[in-house]
């Protein structure tokens, strides 16, 4: 049986001060940006393997993310690049560095993902599904490897590794270490995948994780965002959301809902006193806008960063019941992602309200 408590412990030695953390925002511009995804890339590994990393498409799409006053983008990364050839690997981050630091733009990369495909494999990836919604995203690691403790140990070597290489980076602004890592995918994969044992499983991985990349010595802040559950004290906390709440430097969370319910969910994490970031938002179809929540997270200093930039092959645009219902056309409405492949704004009038609150 595991021990939450101890968990938390193992995994918040040398965690940083409330104090810290906020001299590192006081550091920071207000990080607004977006999860970014090149419109070439069906899923990270598309994005960053040799054979299709394309730095000049990445340079055109950060050029409007920055045209409209994004300074950050959420990255996801993978840990099959690693095992594949580290050094490659790191070398491409570096040049994604420096296209995104011509733009002004900082960076927040993402070790693991527990949503969306659980069987990666290295090399071509298959095409999109027409009228689904990203439809092959991967996780990260497998669903093989997140079974089996001894093949996740493996793992240790990436996650310092990557660290060292930018731990004294001022381009890359935060570290996140496990998106969504109690996702089930029921929805999606049903026993393909491991459901509601998901989160026991991730748990200890998690805890291991944050010990992992806090050895380092980083100088940017480690998180892992709460994105399920009732977070209103703590008594509600589910042993996830606990772990991830108290050993983060910085609260982050994701909220696709109107601006009332997202405000009802960042009331309870003002009580860590630490600052807050929303490393997902924006679903126009639930109700999650750029004109309804972006002005309120300016207002409180809440970093903000939309899913999807531009329309490709992840085909976000999509929304998510195309998994149930394939579009056989364009949506009359996008569920998410900015602008066309070609760079033309979905909605201009969205763009220029994002350039007037970010003041891009």
């Amino acid at each position: 049986m595991l021990n939450i408590d101890n968990l938390i412990s193992h995994a918040s030695h040398n965690r940083w001060s409330v104090e810290r953390a906020h001299a590192w925002q006081a550091s920071q511009p207000w990080l607004v940006g977006a999860n970014y995804l090149p419109s070439y890339a069906i899923n990270q590994l598309e994005m960053w393997q040799e054979q299709t990393f394309n730095p000049a498409i990445i340079d055109r799409e950060l050029a409007w993310a920055a045209d409209i006053g994004m300074n950050s983008m959420r990255v996801f990364l993978h840990d099959l690049l690693w095992m594949q050839d580290a050094e490659a690997f790191l070398g491409r981050i570096e040049w994604f560095l420096q296209i995104a630091a011509k733009r002004n733009i900082g960076v927040m990369l993402v070790f693991f993902d527990s949503c969306w495909y659980p069987f990666p494999y290295l090399g071509p990836q298959r095409e999109p599904e027409p009228g689904v919604h990203n439809s092959f995203w991967l996780q990260s690691p497998g669903l093989p490897v997140l079974q089996n403790p001894a093949r996740f140990a493996l793992l240790e070597p990436y996650v310092k590794g990557v660290i060292h290489r930018f731990k004294d980076d001022s381009r890359v602004q935060v570290w996140d270490l496990w998106n969504e890592p109690d996702n089930g995918n029921a929805m999606s994969y049903g026993p393909r995948d491991l459901g509601d044992l998901k989160g026991k499983v991730v748990l200890p991985h998690l805890a291991e994780v944050f010990s992992w990349a806090r050895s380092v010595g980083a100088s940017q802040p480690l998180t892992s965002g709460v994105w399920v559950g009732d977070w209103d004290n703590d008594e509600h906390l589910s042993p996830m959301n606990r772990l991830q709440l108290n050993v983060s430097d910085v609260v982050s969370f994701h909220r696709y809902n109107p601006l009332d319910i997202t405000m009802k969910a960042v009331d309870p994490l003002k009580r860590f006193d630490r600052p807050i970031l929303c490393t997902e938002y924006m679903a126009r179809g639930v109700g999650s806008t750029f004109e309804a929540i972006l002005p309120y997270f300016k207002e409180n200093g809440i970093g903000a960063y939309n899913w999807g930039l531009v329309q490709g092959r992840s085909q976000t645009n999509m929304p998510w019941d195309s998994w149930q219902i394939p579009y056989q056309t364009e949506p009359p409405l996008w569920f998410h992602d900015v602008f066309r492949t070609d760079g033309t704004p979905y909605r201009e009038a969205e763009v220029e309200f994002i350039r007037r609150v970010t003041g891009g």
